[in-house]
């Protein structure tokens, strides 16, 4: 892990958080693909290194690196997943004014 995080910069830093439901379809299945497309719609995962630019409101596909810099997109060589979703996971929002506001509740949505 160490080597990996030492790729470059972005590589330790936050490059996807993705919130997928326990009831999603691919978990449903029980199946695993082999195939990271797939498998990472079982849970929610995070992900270090690399953001998905296309992700951005906009055009972000189109962006350049210093539309993406200013929008707190992370740059790097990697992007590694890593599944942290289950039926027993709560999410909470932060508002604006602080206040938690409820997601999902033991993995689903809220």
């Amino acid at each position: 892990l160490a080597r990996v995080l030492d790729t470059d910069e972005g590589a330790a830093r936050l490059g996807e958080v993705a919130l997928v439901p326990a009831s999603s379809a691919i978990s449903a299945s029980g199946l695993l693909f082999y195939n990271t497309l797939y498998d990472e719609n079982a849970a929610s995962h995070i992900a270090l290194g690399q953001a998905y630019s296309k992700c951005f409101r906009g055009g972000g596909a189109s962006f350049s690196e210093a539309d993406l810099a200013e929008r707190g997109a992370n740059r790097s060589l990697i992007h590694i997943d890593w599944m942290i979703g289950s039926a027993e996971i709560d999410v909470d929002g932060i508002a604006p004014d602080g206040r938690a506001v409820p997601v999902m509740r033991r993995g689903e949505w809220v």
